[in-house]
This record gives structure tokens, C-alpha cells and sequence, in this order.
């Protein structure tokens, strides 16, 4: 029970019906080898294969080696290395997993002097410092310090020309209908004049957020970020892709970014689960774009573009997508790797459609986009030819 408290808090999703699952499986296959105990316990705690790394750092430092606990008991260690086996040797250990150990580590009597490796700093940051840590890297600590710097950050768009008008005395358009009125009041008597300018309003704002068991972390993080945007501006659609397409723009419009977020994932039915991104966009493109992609609206593309489908009818959709808007911004975090190329057939697919191609992967990137949000924008052909070029 201690072990599946230890994976709880580390980030895997163990509860109650996993614990008993493992009681019976150990009473098949009992305790007395140890690759049949390692095989019960991962075969009922694990559900994705990206679990697996660290579940593995989990059961070696927690069954094989007990007494590291006591160090993580006296200070928190963001990397540490364990005695383990060869395959495990030198691996540094989550933060996430350090963190849930010294939380759940009991006190037991002294050990007896043992030489343990440890690569030991300081685990707080000040504020810079958590700007630039990625978030799949942050503690729980960290996570909630990241969530209400989301929340408090402000975008300015550009207003862009609209079609429509307003009342305006120093205008230089006259206005009719608005002059037949003001005479009829007056009795016809006078004819006061009325003006109107045209009316300047920020863009509709689209989100379409990947939700597979590629991001991760990311997409709730990124949830907290759009719910702010949400309850900033209006005219803010956001819908979350993986297996099918959902419209949660409702459900973020709640004050309340938790109580929102929950909403949210009570809609969702394939969350953390594969992702067809070419299904997905031709779902939208049918049935939503002409409700929500008016007046030059913006469209936000959160994606690590791996695709299940390998990019099938992605390119069509994707040019579909980009024509029905005023700017398309894909947010990849996979761009936080210096040796990112797009080598996949999803990214390579979705990269001559879009405008921009930006990294979303700290708070850091966040400030950025909402920088690049707030810049004038250049025509469209050369802003491709630009981003192809520095992806290249």
C-alpha cells in the first residue's frame, strides 16, 4: 500500500482497485522470485508504456534499496543516482518520484554505514529559475507556483478591422439612418448630422488542444493558460482532440479554474489515449469552422504532431484549416529539444500550413507567445517562408 502511495504521488494513476489487483496477483504468483514479483506489480500499476521509466526507478529504489529513502527523508534531491542493476545504474530519478519518497518514507531504525552515489542541489528556485524549467520537469510545489503565474498573465491582441460600425462625431462616414433619426426627433425642424468610423475589435481566439498520452502534462498545464484567455477576453472557442473532437469552451467559462478544468475532463472521453489529428481536423473543419472561425480569427494548434494515422488526409485538412483563419500558430513542445527535426509524416504534413512554429514547454514560452500575439502581423507568404527556412 505504501508503494502505490509512493506511484500515486509520483504522477501514476494507482488507486484502490490497483491495490487489490496486486494482491492477487502476488497470491499466484507469490514473492519468491523476483522477476515474477516485478511482473505482477507492473502488469496491474501500469497503463501506458510512458509510465514505464518511472515505475521502474519507483521499484528499484523502493524494493531494492530501502535505505536511499532515508537520505530523500533529509533533503529533497531533484536527481539522485541508486545502486541498482546495470540497466538502472546512473539513471537520474524524477523529481516527481524524489518528491512523492520523501513524503511517504517512514521512520525506521538506523542502517548501518552504506557509501550511496548522490548528485545532490538545491531543489527551489526563485522565480527565473521556474520560468525556465519545463514543466514535465517541475514538483507539485513548482506546478502550483506555474498555475497562478498562468493565471495572472495578460494578453494584449491587435484590434483588427471589422465590417461593422460605430457612433463617431469625429468620423468621417456619415450616418444615415442615424441622421433620419435624429431629424424625425427634432421634427424635421433641423437636420443634425451623425458620423460613424469603423469598429476595431481584438480577433476571435481558437484553441485546439492535443490531449494524447504523448503530451502529457502540457495539456493540463495549457488548460490553466487557456482558461485565463477565457476569462480575459471574449469570442474564446477551445476544443481538445485525441481519438474524436471536444467542444469545452463552456466548461472554461467558469470563474473557477479548477472546478473548470474538472468540467472539462468530465466531457472528455479519450484523454490520454492515441491521437488522429487528420480525423480530428476534418471533424472541426465540418462542423464548426464557419461558427467559430469568423472575422479573421486566430487559431492556436497545441500538438506534438505524432500522428496515429501517419499524417493521413493531414495536409488537406491542415491547408483547410489555414485558409478559414487570419493566423495559424502551431505550439509544439518537442521544440524544446535542440536537435528537433521534423522527421515524422504528421509534422511534416502539418508544417507548409502553418504560420508560425513555436515551442511551448515553460513559462518562458508563454510570455513569448503572448509577445508574438501582440506584434503586427506580416503578410502570410512571407511569414511561411521565413519559418520553413528556420526549421530547415
Amino acid at each position: 500500500m505504501q508503494f502505490a502511495r509512493i506511484l500515486r504521488g509520483a504522477g501514476l494513476p494507482v488507486g484502490p482497485g490497483q491495490v487489490i489487483e496486486v494482491l492477487r496477483a502476488l497470491a499466484e504468483v507469490g514473492v519468491g522470485q523476483r522477476d515474477d514479483f516485478y511482473w505482477a506489480l507492473f502488469a496491474t500499476c501500469v497503463t501506458r508504456i510512458e509510465q514505464k521509466p518511472l515505475f521502474d526507478q519507483a521499484f528499484h529504489i523502493f524494493w531494492r534499496n530501502p535505505k536511499l529513502r532515508e537520505r530523500l527523508m533529509a533533503m529533497l534531491l531533484p536527481k539522485l543516482e541508486a545502486e541498482s542493476d546495470q540497466a538502472q545504474k546512473g539513471e537520474p530519478v524524477a523529481t516527481r518520484l524524489a518528491e512523492a519518497l520523501a513524503s511517504h518514507s517512514t521512520p525506521e531504525a538506523a542502517p548501518e554505514r552504506e557509501e550511496v552515489t548522490i548528485d545532490a542541489s538545491l531543489t527551489w528556485s526563485d522565480r527565473e529559475l521556474l520560468q525556465e524549467k519545463d514543466f514535465d520537469q517541475m514538483t507539485n510545489a513548482e506546478l502550483r507556483q506555474a498555475r497562478a503565474m498562468i493565471a495572472a498573465l495578460r494578453i494584449a491582441f491587435p484590434e483588427v478591422r471589422t465590417r461593422r460600425f460605430r457612433p463617431d462625431q469625429t468620423g468621417r462616414r456619415p450616418d444615415q439612418r442615424a441622421t433620419m433619426r435624429a431629424t424625425l426627433r427634432s421634427g424635421g425642424d433641423t437636420v443634425p448630422l451623425r458620423f460613424r468610423s469603423v469598429r476595431y475589435e481584438p480577433p476571435p481566439l481558437v484553441v485546439l488542444c492535443d490531449i494524447s498520452g504523448s503530451m502529457g502534462r502540457y495539456s493540463r498545464l495549457l488548460l490553466h493558460f487557456v482558461h485565463a484567455l477565457s476569462n480575459d477576453r471574449s469570442r474564446v472557442s477551445t476544443f481538445l482532440f485525441g481519438t474524436r473532437l471536444t467542444n469545452i469552451t463552456r466548461a472554461l467559462r467558469h470563474r473557477d479554474v479548477d472546478v473548470a478544468v474538472a468540467q472539462a475532463a468530465a466531457q472528455v472521453t479519450d484523454w490520454s489515449g492515441g491521437t488522429r489529428i487528420g480525423q480530428c481536423l476534418h471533424e472541426f473543419n465540418r462542423l464548426w469552422s464557419r461558427r467559430v472561425l469568423g472575422q479573421g480569427a486566430i487559431v492556436l494548434l497545441i500538438s506534438d504532431g505524432l500522428d496515429k494515422d501517419a499524417g493521413a488526409n493531414l495536409a488537406r485538412e491542415a491547408e483547410r484549416l489555414s485558409m478559414s483563419c487570419r493566423r495559424l500558430i502551431w505550439l509544439n513542445p518537442l521544440l524544446r529539444f535542440e536537435g528537433f527535426a521534423p522527421k515524422s509524416l504528421g509534422i511534416r504534413a502539418l508544417l507548409p500550413y502553418v504560420d508560425e512554429l513555436r515551442p511551448v514547454h515553460n513559462l518562458t514560452s508563454l510570455v513569448d507567445l503572448g509577445k508574438a500575439l501582440a506584434r503586427p502581423m506580416a503578410p502570410r507568404g512571407a511569414r511561411r517562408t521565413g519559418r520553413l527556412q528556420e526549421v530547415a
